[in-house]
Order: structure tokens, then sequence, then C-alpha cells
């Protein structure tokens, strides 16, 4: 059996057509989806077939089965948890992505994605205001980069100490501890149970997550040993941002190192309006963020970066004889945990040279500003109450009592004009809202507004 370009011609023709079928949908389809993942799986069970099917029968026979099944998130409508949508640019990309089937590993073997990535790289570091010389790697998204960031940081501080866990291991090296602040997201927990270093100890923050400085201090005091201080750029329910500086420099001032969960909100530093929330961020030794949240582009993709290569390597790198290498650069597996991986950089990249840097930053203050708009507007309904400061792109919505704030968020659900996440903050159940689709706009927003008005008042009948 052999392959060329008219095996894959009515294949890709058909799945065209279903793309721009869904995307010509997400305008006025409700926004949930029809059916629950069991009923599906209930309507699609059948044993291996056994004989071939054409594959653009298998590309039709794919999308009539998912299509009940989908949820609208790419919609300027849907506010769930906290997903954009995908830039133009960087759905072609990943079109393109998964066509030249590159295993962006190692420069030599794949040069055109990895000096793509490179790029990318560098177009971060400089709309985010990081040092120029950080090493930058992509990996599946926040919770891996934050993975990468604190075993680079594992690796640093027990250096420091004396101890190469890289070629020894933890059993008998040092305790390292870990400090975090109260309402810290629990990607963070998961990256560090992967690492081995236990659960962190958590510090006071104030009413919007926001870390306290002087119980940072306090803390820090009571610390005997390595340690890595963790920094939030964002939290889920507020949006708002740790102290930086102040943080940064109590954990320097200590020998920590200091990591930022920024999954999100760590793109507010592209934004000369928004900066200032993120005053010191820079000083950090390593940052996580998600390319597929606020930069709108495809799943699955993150950024890590790091102020020092050394430890970062120390962590990922690996040396066989298959490896081809070229010659002193650092290939992009050794800067994630994924030895064989698609180029997620290369729509970062597409992103990026779409919309410039005047681009990312309208993006980045648009849905700041709709987020606050939002919140405003809703909080005028009766019976709502803004609970969170504003301070990103982040709305934390109660209606009284937990039970009926419970039953909205339902009603806005079943709606469909409109996808919203319940949770709980602060000790209340909330209807939370996140901006980040940049396709939002104007029309989006008096249908949210109208959503929880039509919820609320059913609510009360």
């Amino acid at each position: 059996m052999s392959a060329d370009g008219d095996d894959y011609s009515e294949a890709l023709q058909r799945a065209r057509e279903h793309t721009e079928t869904w995307l010509a949908s997400i305008p006025t389809r409700p926004v949930g989806p029809r059916v629950t993942a069991d009923e599906l799986q209930s309507s699609i069970a059948m044993a291996l077939p056994e004989h071939p099917l054409a594959a653009a029968d298998v590309v039709d026979e794919l999308a009539r089965i998912a299509e009940p099944g989908l949820m609208a998130i790419p919609s300027g409508r849907f506010f769930g948890w906290v997903m954009g949508g995908t830039l133009p640019a960087a759905l072609a990309a990943e079109w393109l992505v998964s066509a030249w089937d590159q295993n962006a590993a190692m420069r030599v073997a794949t040069p055109a994605t990895a000096a793509l990535e490179e790029q990318a790289g560098d177009w971060l570091l400089e709309l985010l205001g990081l040092p120029r010389d950080s090493a930058v790697g992509f990996p599946t998204g926040a919770t891996t980069g934050n993975l990468v960031g604190l075993a680079a940081a594992r690796s640093a501080v027990l250096q420091q100490a004396g101890w190469d866990v890289d070629a020894d291991g933890l059993t008998a090296g040092p305790r390292v501890t870990v400090l975090a602040g109260a309402s810290h997201h629990a990607s963070v927990d998961l990256a560090l149970r992967c690492l081995g270093l236990g659960m962190p100890l958590t510090v006071d923050a104030d009413d919007q997550g926001r870390i306290r400085p002087d119980a940072l201090s306090r803390a820090l005091e009571t610390v005997d040993g390595p340690c890595i201080v963790v920094l939030q750029a964002g939290d889920l329910h507020s949006g708002d941002f740790d102290p930086m500086r102040e943080a940064i420099g109590l954990a320097h001032g200590r020998g920590a190192w200091a990591h930022v969960d920024g999954a999100f909100g760590l793109w507010a530093a592209a934004s000369p309006t928004l900066r200032p929330r993120l005053d010191g961020v820079e000083l950090a030794d390593s940052w996580a963020t998600d390319a597929h949240k606020t930069l709108n582009v495809p799943y699955d993709c993150g950024v890590v970066i790091v102020r020092r290569r050394e430890p970062m390597l120390a962590a990922f790198s690996a040396h066989t004889a298959y490896l081809l290498r070229d010659g002193t650069a650092t290939d992009p597996f050794e800067r994630v945990p994924e030895m064989s991986r698609r180029a997620r950089g290369v729509p970062v990249w597409a992103a990026l040279r779409s919309l410039g840097r005047s681009g990312v930053v309208e993006l980045v203050d648009r849905l700041a500003a709709t987020a606050a708009e939002l919140a405003d507007r809703l909080g005028r309904l009766p019976g709502v109450e803004v609970l969170n400061e504003v301070a990103f792109t982040q709305v934390c919505l109660s209606f009284g009592s937990d039970e009926r704030t419970r039953e909205v968020t339902r009603r806005v659900i079943a709606d469909g004009a409109v996808w919203m996440s319940g949770s709980r903050w602060a000790g209340r159940d909330v209807l939370r809202l996140s901006v980040s689709n940049w396709s939002t706009d104007a029309r989006d927003i008096d249908t949210a507004v109208e959503a929880v008005s039509r919820a609320t008042l059913g609510a009360e009948s």
C-alpha cells in the first residue's frame, strides 16, 4: 500500500466541508451539547468493524456522530471555566501542523518547526516583558508548564543545597518546602505530586485570593532548607494577581525560587494598561501559561519560561546515540516532558504573526473590558451580587442563597443561549463567568445579560 496526494484529497475535502458547517453553526446554535457522553457512547457502541471503510466516509461518519455531543466552546457566548476559542490563523496553522506530520523534537530533524517555535518564543518574551535570554518550551498546557517550571526549581534549589536530584533522586536528599497562596490552582498540586514534592504549605491570602506578603514573610522564616515559592497571575475566581514585586523579593531574600502560575493571567503583562497589576513579575525565576486560553490557539498548547536554562536542561535533557544534535543548541524536547510531540508552537507563531503587538494588546484589553462591562450590567440586575473585584477576565456572581445560585446556574445552562459554569468560592456557591474568547462581541454581551436575567426571573417563579 502506498500513498499519494489523491489518497488524501476527498477525505480532506469532506473534513473542510464539515469544519465550515460547524463554524457557520456557532453564532446561532445552543452553546451546550444536546446529548451526554453516556448517551452518545451507547448510540455508537459496536464491535470493531471487520472490513475497511473509505477515508472520506469515515470523516462523514465521525462528523455525524460527534455533532450532537459538541460544546460550542469557540462561541463568543461561551463563558465557562477559562477556555478561549481559536483564532483563524491559529486554526489554519494547526491544520498545516497535522499535514506536515513533523515530530517537533530535534532542530536537525525538523528545522522548520524548531525555527518557528524559537521565533514564537522570542516574541512571547518580548510581549510579556520577561528576560530575553530565558528558555521557552511548549508543553501541553499550564499544568505541564507548572511541572516543567517546578522541576527546574527543584533541580536548582537542591543543587544550591549540595544535592544533585537529577542524578541521585529525592530519597536521601534534603526536603524541599513549597509555599503557595491559599487560593492557588489545583494544577500546582498535581505538578508537585508528580515531582515527589508533596502538597505545598499554604500561605494566607486576602479576600481576592492574593497572597499576603506579611503571611509569606512569616512562612519563609519557618523554612529550613531548600524552598520554592509559587505565585499566581490570575486567580481562578477573582482574576486578580499576587503582589509580584514584594512576594518575589521576599522569596529571593530567603534564597527561594519564585515560580509564577499564570495560566490565563500572565497575558495581562502584554498590556501597558494592565501590566502595573503584575509589577515585578519579570523578577521571577520561571513562569507558566496557556496559549489556548487568552491567546486563543487550539488545544493543547502551553508555554513554560525559565530564566536560567541549566536547571531546565538538568531536569529534561536526554542524550542517546540515535538522537541527532545540532551543535550546542538545545533541542525542543529538552524543554518539555515529551520526546515526541506535535509542533504546538507553530499555531502560537501564527497567532502572534496575525495579531502583531497591537493586536495582542487589543485582545487582552478587550477581554478585560468585556468582563468589567458584564460585571457592571449583571450587577445591576435585581438580586444579583458581583462578589469579586474585576481585576482581569473573571466574574463571580451570587443570587442570594447557595440554593438559589445553583438554581440560576442550572437554568442558565439549560437555556442554552450562553454557557457559564458554577463553582464555589469564599464559602459561597457562585455562577462564574470567564471572558476568554476573541470573538465575544456586543451582541454576545447582550445575550449573556438577557440569559442571566431570564434565569433569575425563572428561579423566582
